[in-house]
């Protein structure tokens, strides 16, 4: 990362150089990566903390509803946070409430094994990630639009290493009998020091709206009435409908591809872990190399052939009877619905105004997660009635119709080329 700090004034430059981009860029990249880390800590962990607490799946699953009430709330308030404080301090601040909820679950799982402490920890830490989720994607959208090539994608990819990083770190805490709140305190010690030292090359800005008008910055309430406009944007609805289907179907594959591969095909449960790794593989690969493939064809082609790729892909794992056809099956499924979070968060932030981008950020991405959160637990309901491989064909139906609604990502603003 360069070690150039973008000048900490109030209003930016028009023109950065390339140096101040590349630093931009990449501290927006580990913000990305340590939203990933923390996720994955908590994840490596759950049997650990089950141990510690004896809870059951039923008060695991209460744990973690826990995160995903506090995320909702997050999503929905970080347009008032970046109205009122700014992107930057917005950022910095949820990445401290990660970290002290990361604490928290540490504790209440190793010192007090009291599940109200770890529901509470969850809560803060899943509102902190869900606000930053917000925040970074604004931030990324403004980055990739100065640094004049697509890099929405492969800032989504960061968040994946984080996650392998955030695995493999919990792998191995948990092979050395590092308790919880041991592991956990050094993973929050980590998100606090990355966040202080990579926030200072974020810039700090004045609202676009108010620096074109040259007029004096919005009362924050006013700039929260126009940030809540957002949702009356017929468009904005059908950037919601892309990633509603293409994020359906990749938090739908977290949770229940490794079972479908068990229960509806007959593998062991090692080759149903084996698919789940070739699935997360082929999610980050096509994001590494989603950007250039997006600045060569554009957004709306690309998004209908990922839309195809993942119908055929779920058709060839639903009904495919040879190895090769579900693992076929699978990449193609990974392919196809990779690209939809990136490029629906690129495609909602694609306006000039930096606190209607938010708005417009948080509302697809309460869509997103809605997904994310919902989509589970309705393909458990049908996979207990009509089979695990018959209800992924709901799947199926919603990325045909991201595959109809492609068109309401067509770029909007024009991508300016990078500083020299």
């Amino acid at each position: 990362m360069s070690q150039t700090t973008p000048p900490d004034s109030k209003i930016d430059s028009p023109v950065r150089s390339r140096r101040e981009l590349i630093a931009w860029r990449n501290a927006v990249f580990a913000i990305f990566f340590l939203s990933g880390l923390s996720i994955a800590s908590w994840v490596a962990r759950i049997p650990a903390v089950r141990d510690d607490t004896g809870l059951t799946l039923g008060g695991i699953g209460l744990v973690i509803f826990g995160m995903s009430a506090g995320s909702v709330l997050g999503l929905i308030a970080a347009p008032w946070v970046l109205a009122r404080i700014g992107a930057r301090r917005g950022m910095v601040s949820a990445l401290f409430l990660v970290a002290i909820g990361v604490v928290i679950v540490g504790l209440g799982s190793t010192v007090l094994a009291a599940p109200a402490v770890i529901f509470l920890g969850m809560a803060m830490f899943g509102f902190g990630n869900g606000a930053c989720d917000v925040m970074m994607n604004v931030e990324g959208a403004l980055a990739e639009r100065e640094n004049g090539r697509t890099l929405m994608p492969l800032m989504h990819a960061f968040f994946s290493f984080g996650t392998v990083a955030g695995a493999g770190i919990g792998a191995l805490a948990s092979g050395l009998a590092v308790p919880v709140a041991w592991h956990l305190l050094v993973i929050a010690a980590l998100i606090i020091g990355a966040a202080l030292w990579t926030i200072r090359f974020i810039p700090v800005r004045e609202s676009a709206r108010d620096s074109r008008a040259g007029q004096p910055r919005e009362p924050w309430r006013e700039r929260m009435r126009h940030s809540l406009a957002a949702w009356s944007d017929i468009r904005l609805i059908f950037i919601g409908v892309i990633m509603l289907g293409m994020s359906f179907a990749e938090g739908s594959a977290n949770d229940w591809l490794a079972l479908a591969t068990v229960d509806g095909h007959g593998y062991d449960n090692t080759t149903g872990a084996l698919v789940f790794g070739l699935f997360v593989t082929a999610m980050t690969v096509s994001r590494v190399i989603g950007g250039p493939v997006l600045d060569r064809f554009g957004r709306v082609p690309v998004l209908r052939v990922c839309a195809a790729l993942g119908v055929l892909g779920l058709l060839a794992f639903i009904y495919g009877t040879e190895t090769w056809m579900l693992l076929t099956g699978v990449v193609l499924w990974g392919f196809g619905c990779a690209l939809g979070f990136p490029v629906g968060m690129s495609a909602a932030a694609d306006v000039d105004d930096d606190e209607a981008a938010a708005a417009r950020v948080s509302a697809v991405a309460i869509i997103g997660y809605c997904a994310f959160l919902a989509g589970p637990p309705l393909l458990g309901f049908l996979g207990q009635h009509f089979g695990i491989l018959n209800a992924l064909l709901v799947l199926l139906v919603l990325m045909v119709l991201a595959g109809l609604a492609a068109p309401a990502a067509r770029e909007r603003t024009k991508v300016g080329a990078p500083a020299a």
